[in-house]
């Protein structure tokens, strides 16, 4: 498989006329041998006589005899549709749950932790099924997540529409197949990822919002979030996304098999419509065309803004992304805001003692339900501890002087939560969790001065080179290590002969060898996905083509004119402003908003609500033009000449700004000696002053 053929593998958003195709993991790429056993890669190895050792140790040492989950995920099956499947508008692959089958074949891979191998099965179910009956359907199997109906007196109410248009609208059809058709009277968005909201456009239609026949609720606070989250760092974040998704790896036993929460993200047309409904406070009870619900705001838990949801007439609870079939990242390794473990456990314990007393059914946007108020229970409470003792053993740790970097060799889950599957973690691991705990109190420093101002990786390699006596020597000792299946042990000094020597085909070979191995052995899909994704690279290089692009005008028109200022100063290469000293007066009057923008010291701010006295420029154009701008269908040239946008005062400075904008692509090396010596150069967005992609959040 050529590395530019795998580029499809990436789920690029491309703006198609009113829409724009879902960023995430999604795109597919299948793998005809994956049936057979076969590795998809000439390069890939088999698992080692040490990897399958070790496969079969945990065998004979997990839970598997603890079946409930999978008796759980199977309740309440009510029909799959006769497809695996889904088309999007566009013409490509949205979804394939069918290019997962060799899961189903009943056999052990050996290349597979058994934990996550167990995991990838559950996550398998694919259709409608029944979680309360006559009242609560999912369906799930269709996105990364799952798409919930309540059925309420005239219609349904739909929680968390799935990432993209077309699988949400697939659903909609099957539920209104299965269980007779009837309209959509609300919506609720349980949080601030896109794979809660995007396909919103195929259950509802934008008209209907408006005119106040349809309801659609979120936590407060998830505009900004939707957005926001994702676009400081967003070119990094897409980038680094490749690895944590898997992005070129084929759906194989020796490549991709799960993302944990779900199979994958769908690959279709992302949307937003804007809530209709805030829920403000802490705990908000709203009746819904004869449901009644209790919101329970959980910011700052999986999500920035997120909310948890009890049916008291129903004594069902539903957990959105708080209490899933793992334990979830305290930090995603595609990058984000460490979250906070202990907000994150006492939210879960207010839920159980708000609710877990008598709630009867537990389900969520993720993973399967949990029936029986004991089960409920056992369960909250399995998830309150995990994060509980993740952050307070962390902490004890680093009181008693362990560091960042070595926590995650040191801390330990308790036997007592080991046993329990509800405890495992796939999406997190307990490794980068337990760091980012440290992370989030302490900070990346680990009070060694020596690790405080450190040479880059590339100047601090050729020193370790040449001290353990050069590359033969490395490559002898790190395939000596490799063959005794001592593999992070040569990963430390092979990593570093990479490093001095980029080029070094024989050393990235071997690096690739052994991160392999590491993959197959890890139990959390992002970090098999970033050592088997980091392998891939090393072997074949980095993908090359388009540049992806993600902003649809449903997430243009969500970004606030202060984000968009704020990520213009990202752009800015401040070398270019040196010596530059302006401000501009931003004014966009359908909105009302003001802006004073001011250039100094290399530096761009900006602040809401002034106008300067005496700018140098005054920019005057409504929002709903700007936003063109934003979204890359319009330049201020040509508004002015529509007569649309108004400068007065002295257009040098806004020729000074435009000097300095730069576009980011996420073609940078994450592995030295990956990238192509002669790639084609990226071609620049059309204006510096469309909006900076925004990573994909599908998943958190």
């Amino acid at each position: 498989m050529k590395t530019k053929l795998s580029l499809l593998a990436l789920t690029i958003v491309l703006i198609t006329g009113n829409s724009a195709i879902a960023a995430g993991g999604g795109g597919v790429v299948a793998d005809p041998g994956a049936m057979q056993g076969k590795h998809f890669d000439t390069k890939g190895k088999a698992p080692s006589t040490f990897t399958v050792e070790l496969q079969n140790g945990l065998r004979k040492t997990l839970p598997f005899e603890d079946k409930r989950d999978f008796e759980e995920s199977k309740r309440g099956f009510i029909a799959a549709p006769s497809y695996k499947t889904i088309m999007a508008d566009a013409g490509n692959v949205a979804w394939d749950m069918g290019s997962y089958d060799f899961l189903l074949q009943g056999k052990d891979f050996d290349s597979v932790h058994p934990s996550l191998q167990r995991q990838a099965i559950l996550n398998m179910g694919y259709g409608l099924y029944e979680v309360v009956p006559g009242k609560i359907y999912q369906v799930r199997g269709f996105d990364l997540s799952n798409i919930s109906f309540v059925k309420t007196n005239t219609g349904w109410i739909v929680f968390d529409p799935l990432t993209s248009k077309e699988t949400a609208r697939a659903a909609l059809e099957l539920v209104n197949e299965k269980l007779g058709k009837r309209p959509v009277v609300a919506v609720v968005y349980s949080h601030s990822h896109a794979d809660h909201f995007g396909g919103v456009r195929g259950v509802v239609d934008e008209a209907d919002v408006k005119s106040g026949k349809v309801k659609i609720i979120a936590p407060a606070g998830f505009m900004d979030h939707a957005v926001a989250e994702n676009v400081y760092a967003g070119n990094a974040m897409t980038r680094r996304l490749y690895f944590q998704y898997g992005v070129l790896l084929p759906r194989s036993p020796f490549g991709h098999v799960d993302q944990s929460i779900g199979k994958n993200t769908a690959a279709g047309n992302l949307g937003l419509i804007e809530p209709t409904i805030l829920i403000n406070e802490p705990f908000e009870k709203m009746t819904v065309d004869g449901v009644e619900m209790e919101f329970q705001n959980t910011p700052g838990t999986e999500a920035p803004a997120e909310m948890n949801t009890y049916f008291p007439q129903l004594k069902a609870f539903w957990a959105a992304e708080n209490i899933t079939g793992t334990i979830h990242n305290i930090y995603t390794l595609r990058g984000a805001l460490v979250r906070d473990a202990l907000a994150w456990s006492k939210n879960i314990n207010n839920a159980l003692y708000r609710y877990g007393n008598e709630a009867q059914v537990m389900f969520a946007s993720h993973s399967w339900p949990r029936w029986g108020n004991d089960r409920v229970q056992e369960v909250m409470r399995t998830q309150r501890d995990s994060y509980a003792h993740l952050n307070n053993e962390v902490l004890h740790l680093a009181n008693n002087g362990v560091t960042i970097n070595e926590v995650h060799n040191v801390y330990k889950q308790p036997d007592s939560l080991k046993s329990q599957w509800a405890a495992h973690s796939y999406h997190g691991s307990e490794e980068h969790n337990s760091r980012a705990v440290i992370n989030r109190y302490l900070g990346y420093w680990d009070a060694n001065p020596a690790t405080l101002i450190p040479l880059s990786p590339k100047d601090s390699a050729p020193l370790y080179v040449e001290m353990m006596g050069g590359s033969g020597k490395i490559m002898a000792k790190g395939r000596q290590l490799y063959q005794h299946g001592k593999y992070r042990e040569a990963m430390e000094i092979v990593n570093k002969l990479v490093y001095a020597e980029p080029n070094n085909t024989a050393a990235k070979d071997l690096l690739a060898d052994i991160f392999e191995q590491i993959g197959y052995q890890k139990e959390s899909p992002s970090v098999r996905n970033s050592f088997l994704g980091a392998a891939y690279e090393l072997r074949h290089g980095m993908p090359s083509g388009a540049s992806p692009k993600t902003n649809g005008p449903d997430m243009i028109k969500a970004m606030t004119t202060e984000l968009w200022l704020n990520a213009l100063a990202i752009s800015m290469d401040s070398k270019k402003a040196a010596g530059m000293r302006f401000t501009i007066n931003l004014s966009t009057p359908d909105n009302g908003e003001k802006f004073v923008v001011e250039m100094s010291n290399s530096a761009l701010s900006n602040i809401k609500g002034y106008q300067d006295k005496n700018p140098h420029l005054t920019i005057t154009l409504n929002r709903s033009d700007l936003e063109k701008v934003m979204g890359g269908q319009a330049t201020f040239e040509k508004l002015l000449a529509e007569g649309k946008a108004k400068f007065e005062g002295d257009r040098k400075a806004f020729e000074q700004l435009r000097s300095t904008m730069t576009t980011f692509t996420p073609d940078f090396e994450l592995m030295p000696g990956t990238k192509a010596k002669k790639a084609p150069p990226a071609k620049p967005s059309k204006d510096p002053f469309e909006a900076p992609p925004i990573a994909n959040s599908d998943g958190a």
